[in-house]
Formats: structure tokens, C-alpha cells, sequence
């Protein structure tokens, strides 16, 4: 059974899309099971860290509108990622500090004024059930707790000693989202001006992005032949083309195999900005050796 010895979170307002993230599960893509976990690494990792979490507590990841929910314990909070406007029965409070939240009130996460994804954390971290090691919400395989509904409840664990840490600064929202890219292993499937093209045209973020991938809206490549793979693994930041010819970024939740060509990869650590691009934002690719 669950434990509930730090207390009960219930769900006032679960928002577009507000799911339970940490770490993720990496490790699993043998069995087919993806990695999850929060898209804003860092950010997730900085609101752990002002809460004396440990940096994969699990907390909840909110997608543009935010969320609302009530403790029935006191508890300290950080909003962080996205900007938003955040208040505690209605009075504002800091966003990106720490905050105290009496048992029984009501925070509320407003909707993003920068950015794409909020991150909520609580001193003690969120213990549902783990799967397969992680508490990760995984959209593509439903592993892992659903997304929030109202009404829902979710177990809070149990402080650790100590004073939660200070202010710090937070990176906001990209205006234009540079990602370095490594080609390959499939390159090779489309044509020398393809190549130029994706590493000289801007492209933009596409409204129909998710947890699964950053799809993206610019010139098509195209193919230096025709056909189709057989299905091949696929990892965090792969760059696969389908055949309408405009890449898309593979993030948290995506497929562990796949059958369209891979023209390059992005690196782990350039996969931040992508989780907080709105839709629209420039995009351009940047070959690295």
C-alpha cells in the first residue's frame, strides 16, 4: 500500500496536462519501456535543491495553464520553470523561492507567462507508487501515476532536517532554441541539400508538440532514397524524419524503437530549452563534430 504518514496533496485543479516526474526510469529500453521524467531536467532538479530534496524527488510537472492543489498538512512549496503567477488562498506569493503553505489552503500555479512547463515540488518530494524504480508519469506506455484529475490524491513524504534554501536565479524561456546536433546514424538517407537545409533554415516549434517530441514547421528534407527501415532503437534527443520531411525531436516519452530515419541526435544537455519553447520559437540545428 501507499504510504500517507507525510500527509495527503488533493488535486483542486489539475490543469491542460499535470503529471508526477523525477529522475525517470532510464535503463528499461531493452523491455521497451522509455525513460520519462521530468523535460526540464534542471529546472526540476533546481526546485528539488531549494527544498533540500534530493535532486529526483518526485513533484509535478504542469504544461501552460497550471494547476491548483491543498495540502492537508503544512508544507513548503517551489514553483519554478515556467513564470507564473502563484498564490496561497488567493494572496500572491514568490514564485521560484520557497514557500509555506498552511494544511488545508488552496496553491494555486497560474498559467505560464514564459514558457512551457511549471514545475511544483514539495519539501519530503510526492510517493506514489514507484514503477520500475521511478515515479515518472510515461504518456506513451501509461507507466507510472496518471495525469492529474481533480478530486485525486497523492502521497507527501516526509521533510528532511534542515531550513529549505534561498533565492536563486532561474533561466526563462528561449526566444530561439539552438540545438547542436551530431548526424547521423542515418544521414546518409537524404540528399547533400537536405543536409544544408536543416543546418541553415530556420525552423519553428510546432503547436502539436508534446512529452513524445518536439515536432517542428519549416522546409521538408528530402530523401536521398526511397523505403523504409526496419525498426531501430531510439534514443533521448534523436532527430527522426517521417515523411512529411520535418524533423522531430524525440524527448522524455518517446518511442524506444522506430522505423524512419534518424538524421542526427541532440545531446541530453541541450534538451532543457526544448521543454519550455512555446509554440512558434525559432528552431535551428547546429552540426557538431
Amino acid at each position: 500500500m501507499t504510504s500517507v504518514r507525510g500527509g495527503l496533496l488533493h488535486v483542486v485543479r489539475p490543469g491542460a496536462l499535470t503529471t508526477v516526474q523525477d529522475a525517470g526510469r532510464p535503463g528499461w529500453a531493452h523491455l521497451g519501456v522509455g525513460r520519462a521524467g521530468a523535460l526540464d531536467a534542471p529546472a526540476a532538479r533546481l526546485a528539488n535543491r531549494l527544498l533540500g530534496n534530493p535532486p529526483g524527488a518526485a513533484l509535478l510537472e504542469t504544461t501552460v495553464t497550471g494547476c491548483a492543489v491543498r495540502p492537508d498538512r503544512t508544507v513548503v512549496a517551489v514553483v519554478g520553470g515556467a513564470g507564473s503567477r502563484v498564490t496561497v488562498d488567493g494572496l500572491p506569493v514568490a514564485w521560484g523561492a520557497p514557500v509555506r503553505v498552511p494544511a488545508g489552503a488552496v496553491l494555486d500555479v497560474g498559467p505560464a507567462l514564459d514558457g512551457v512547463r511549471g514545475y511544483l515540488a514539495f519539501a519530503g518530494g510526492l510517493e506514489p507508487e514507484p514503477v520500475l524504480g521511478s515515479r515518472s508519469a510515461d504518456l506513451l506506455s501509461g507507466l507510472g501515476p496518471a495525469p492529474l484529475s481533480e478530486g485525486d490524491t497523492l502521497p507527501l513524504g516526509e521533510p528532511a532536517d534542515g531550513p529549505p534554501q534561498g533565492p536563486t536565479p532561474w533561466p526563462g524561456a528561449p526566444t530561439e532554441l539552438v540545438l547542436p546536433l551530431h548526424l547521423g546514424p542515418r544521414h546518409a538517407w537524404f540528399t547533400p541539400a537536405a543536409l544544408r537545409t536543416l543546418t541553415t533554415a530556420t525552423y519553428r516549434v510546432s503547436p502539436h508538440s508534446n512529452r513524445i517530441g518536439l515536432r517542428t514547421e519549416g522546409p521538408a528534407l528530402e530523401r536521398a532514397r526511397d523505403g523504409e527501415l526496419p525498426s531501430e532503437g531510439m534514443v533521448l534527443g534523436a532527430v527522426q524524419v517521417p515523411p512529411d520531411g520535418r524533423p522531430v525531436v524525440f524527448l522524455n516519452d518517446h518511442p524506444t524503437t522506430g522505423g524512419y530515419p534518424v538524421v542526427g541526435v541532440v545531446p541530453e544537455t541541450a534538451l532543457a530549452g526544448a521543454a519550455q519553447a512555446v509554440p512558434g520559437t525559432r528552431v535551428r540545428f547546429s552540426v557538431r563534430a
